[in-house]
């Protein structure tokens, strides 16, 4: 049953309750017991170490888990306890693993929040009688009562109403409390339906009353309210991999497919070198493992895990540090490819509080007073703001703003007496008795009622008699403002000669003198418009999801210029008849939609994301919990926002500043240009590790062990990565389109750049081999090289050459395609990373222990300027290579 579609007395039957008595306690106990109590349900937690293990899930970890796995066995089928390359791996695995458990332990809080906004208390009438009881014992058929001050306890349909206003800004969007009746609701023409914020008959659970007083009979309790369905929207919302992370995970598989093949093509390489015999010799076939494992490690670019999650995290450091808390490291990528910012009205582009922006009074100072001194709203002098209904508390701001705060007002006008509003009349009167010992009347209401019960007019030179003219005047000042999305009321005035017989509203509300008008709105932030044409200027379309009625957000996203006209805006009820093919071919069309409810919002998010865009979507109610998790990235309101909202968002607006959401996605877009950077530099240099080794051992011999290659993967190149991720943002990063999140890790030619960059280094490296072997020998000849099986002065030249080509390349990446001699800022942190990297170089090739641990011997000094000059010549040659990609880049464009 639509219990707002029936009478009071027809729901009332259909539940089996009585509005006088309520249910018994018999009945209640019953009910209780079958549909169980008025809780929302709890969401199972992921054990601590749970949540630690699936850290470990990503391919790149389980790569480097496998890597420790070999090495351990290696070492012990030889008989070694070397165990730096496994202690290495695991320190590294455990490292990735607890910042992630940190950024991400809290998501399950949602639902807890959820919780904490039903009210702990309810007055029901049980047995005639008026208890108080827990809400979570309410049950369907419970009459509850409600005034100013409490929480809705469950979904309820009101019985009856004494000038009763809902809060429901955080379910709906409403950013005015709805003024609630008895009455049924009839179906909107063309609808099946009536909309959440249109259900004027009906309140519900975690919204609050803010005036007046009720009755209402309880009719969903639990997960059966719309409070319920939020809950289990976010319970059903799965998570998702960010594109970063599918795109490293694509690059994990790329990697073990790679290992795989060139680890069977140097198996049978040796198998044809040496024939059966292999098989026979078991030293032969550890000899060939050991190869395999070398490769393997080459080819894992083991630091990789960690300088991603230690660069985000940085990142979030940052962010937080402009006002956006990210509660996920995966958000922050994804920020930089955001194509979609779906963003909540009430709140987030406006102010949440509304506020009098213009006047239509010849008067204006008799026409505030009149406004401020008829309402109940009261003036916090301490504080400076006003305090009660958000309509009457802006009247009375605006009274404060016009040198007339209500706390003088309420001293110098005595209220003698009242007619409280009423939604028949839609009008409240107070009487006064005025510092001059007057008695004067003040009247506010809806314009067009007001007007009817006045009968003159005040004007800059008096009162007279309101005419006709004057009349339609009024009337077409009201349309102006109303045409505005503003809301208005109007003031008038009577004098008394002594205090009046009666407060009856018929018996004071008649002869009055009009005043004038006042337009409110809840206006826009001002810093919304221009980080909107910011974000379009970087290629993204922000749209406008509101509960507010549509005239109000055409007029609010008209002036921040997210749409042009009224056809490109759509309301709740138009969107659900609908069919998803039609909204699909409609998609484009629409910046703005009015009157929606929770399951609009995540249908708008769904269909953008079924196009392949990345969405964004704001909000700081529980209205836009579901959508805001369902959203590729969610953004929710640190101080408006609801713990619900914040606690499902990846990321929060400490400031609730729309614009921070832009300067988060500059900082997101830097970040990963950052990752992609140091992703190169890691890969090119891990490729030449995979070549050297290669050739080598096609060749037959050995230039590098398994520990060597992974003291450069984790020691030398690690620092120099975690710098070239603290790199300054280009100066183009905010003109350029979102990237496409389909687009894989190597796309714009990034996946060339590194088999280029890695085919330079092997060269460089092998000629450095060469070289420190004809150092050693005085001549090359390979047979020699391969008896020996490795040559340890040839060795130390390459792991030198390769340790020191490697920090020299990193200033290359600064910049794909810029020349490094062009770049104006430097990175302090490169230079310093560099620096780090290079003594650490020399450390493990000159001091005796560690050297004799990594097989490395001491070089003379001309062998030592042989290595670094090799070293170097990566800058030129990569100057060369930037210049002529330079060249077709700009040929192809």
């Amino acid at each position: 049953m639509k219990e707002y579609l029936a009478t009071a007395v027809d729901v009332l039957d259909e539940l089996g309750s009585r509005e006088e008595s309520g249910l018994s306690a018999d009945e209640a106990a019953q009910r209780l017991a079958k549909d169980g109590p008025n809780k929302l349900d709890e969401e199972k937690k992921t054990p601590l170490w749970v949540r630690f293990f699936q850290q470990m899930a990503d391919p790149m970890v389980i790569m480097l888990l496998v890597a420790a796995a070999i090495s351990a066995i290696t070492s012990a089928v030889q008989g070694e306890m070397d165990i730096a390359e496994v202690a290495i791996i695991l320190f590294v695995v455990v490292i990735n693993s607890v910042l992630g458990v940190v950024q991400e332990a809290k998501s399950e809080e949602a639902l807890e929040a959820l919780q904490q906004m039903s009210a702990a208390q309810s007055r029901v009438v049980r047995d005639g009688k008026t208890v108080h009881l827990p809400s979570s014992e309410l049950v369907v058929g419970d009459v509850i009562l409600l005034e100013a001050g409490d929480s809705v306890p469950a979904d309820c349909r009101v019985l009856e109403s004494a000038s009763m206003k809902i809060e429901e800004a955080a379910l709906t969007g409403e950013s005015v409390p709805v003024e609630k009746h008895a009455n049924a609701i009839s179906l909107p023409a063309e609808s099946d339906d009536v909309a959440l914020g249109d259900r004027k008959n009906m309140c519900y659970m975690g919204s609050t009353v803010v005036y007046g007083r009720g009755r209402a009979v309880v009719a969903g309790t639990g997960m059966d309210t719309e409070m319920g369905k939020i809950a289990g929207a976010l319970s059903e919302a799965k998570e998702e991999l960010t594109p970063l992370q599918v795109k490293l995970a694509e690059l994990s598989r790329i990697l073990t497919i790679m290992v795989v093949i060139i680890c069977a093509v140097v198996f049978v390489v040796d198998l044809v070198r040496h024939g059966s015999a292999m098989l026979a010799q078991p030293k032969l076939i550890l000899d060939t493992f050991m190869v395999a494992v070398s490769l393997a490690v080459a080819a894992i670019p083991e630091g990789l895990v960690a300088v991603v999650t230690i660069v985000l995290s940085l990142g979030v450091t940052k962010m937080a540090k402009r006002q956006a808390i990210v509660r996920k490291l995966s958000a922050v990528e994804t920020l930089g490819c955001t194509q979609i910012i779906c963003s909540d009205k009430t709140g987030t582009l406006t102010q949440n509080k509304m506020t009098v922006v213009r006047h239509a009074a010849e008067d204006v100072e008799e026409h505030v007073r009149a406004m401020a001194l008829c309402s109940d709203a009261k003036w916090d002098v301490e504080a400076g703001v006003a305090v009660g209904e958000p309509t009457e508390a802006a009247l009375v701001a605006d009274a404060a703003k016009e040198g007339q705060p209500k706390s003088d007002l309420d001293d110098e006008y005595r209220r003698i007496d009242e007619a409280p509003f009423d939604s028949g009349r839609k009008m409240m009167s107070v009487v006064c008795e005025t510092p001059s010992d007057r008695i004067v009347q003040y009247t506010k209401g809806a314009p067009d009622e007001v007007l009817k019960r006045c009968t003159k007019i005040r004007q800059s030179d008096g009162v007279v008699e309101l005419t006709d003219e004057m009349r339609e005047e009024v009337l077409s000042q009201n349309k102006g403002m109303a045409d505005d999305a503003l809301r208005v009321l109007a003031s008038a005035e009577r004098a008394w000669d002594q205090v009046p017989s009666s407060n009856d509203a018929a018996f004071l509300e008649q002869d009055l003198t009009y005043l004038g008008l006042s337009g409110m709105i809840d206006p826009v932030r001002p810093e919304v418009g221009p980080a909107i044409k910011e974000a379009h200027e970087a290629g993204i379309s922000t749209i406008m999801i509101t509960g507010d009625h549509i005239d109000t957000a055409v007029a609010i996203a008209a002036t921040l210029g997210i749409i042009d006209d009224r056809s490109e805006a759509i309301t709740g009820a138009e969107l659900d008849r609908m069919s998803d093919e039609e909204f699909d071919r409609n998609l484009e069309r629409y910046g703005v939609y009015a009157r929606v409810q929770p399951e609009h919002k995540t249908r708008i998010v769904e269909a953008w994301k079924a196009r392949g865009q990345i969405v964004a979507m704001t909000g700081d109610g529980v209205n836009d919990a579901p959508s805001i998790k369902r959203a590729d990235i969610g953004v929710g309101m640190g101080i408006t926002g609801t713990d619900v909202t914040k606690n499902v968002a990846d990321m929060v607006l400490a400031d609730d500043n729309f614009a921070t959401i832009i300067g988060a996605v500059e900082e997101g877009r830097r970040i990963y240009d950052n990752i992609r950077k140091f992703i190169q530099f890691l890969l090119s240099a891990n490729l030449a590790e995979v070549f050297s080794v290669f050739i080598a051992t096609v060749i037959g011999f050995t230039i590098f062990q398994p520990v060597q290659l992974l003291w450069i993967n984790l020691i030398t190149d690690l620092f120099p990565a975690l710098a070239l991720g603290m790199e300054d943002a280009e100066g183009d990063v905010m003109k350029r389109k979102p990237r496409n999140a389909s687009d894989g890790v190597f796309a714009g030619g990034m996946g060339l750049d590194c088999v280029v960059q890695g085919l330079v280094i092997t060269a460089l490296v092998l000629a450095s081999f060469f070289v420190g072997v004809y150092f050693d020998m005085g001549y090359i000849h390979i047979a020699d090289m391969i008896a020996g099986n490795a040559d340890e002065e040839g060795v130390t030249m390459a792991f030198i050459t390769l340790s020191m080509v490697e920090i020299f390349h990193c200033f290359n990446m600064r910049s794909r395609r810029a020349s490094l001699f062009t770049m104006k800022k430097q990175n302090k942190w490169l230079w310093a990373a560099a620096l780090l990297a290079l003594v650490l170089t020399v450390v493990v090739v000159e001091v005796d222990p560690l050297a004799q641990m990594f097989g490395f011997v001491p070089l003379p000094g001309e062998a030592m300027a042989w290595a670094l000059v090799l070293a170097f010549l990566i800058i030129p040659l990569m100057e060369v290579y930037k210049a002529i990609m330079r060249r077709v880049e700009k040929d192809q464009s």
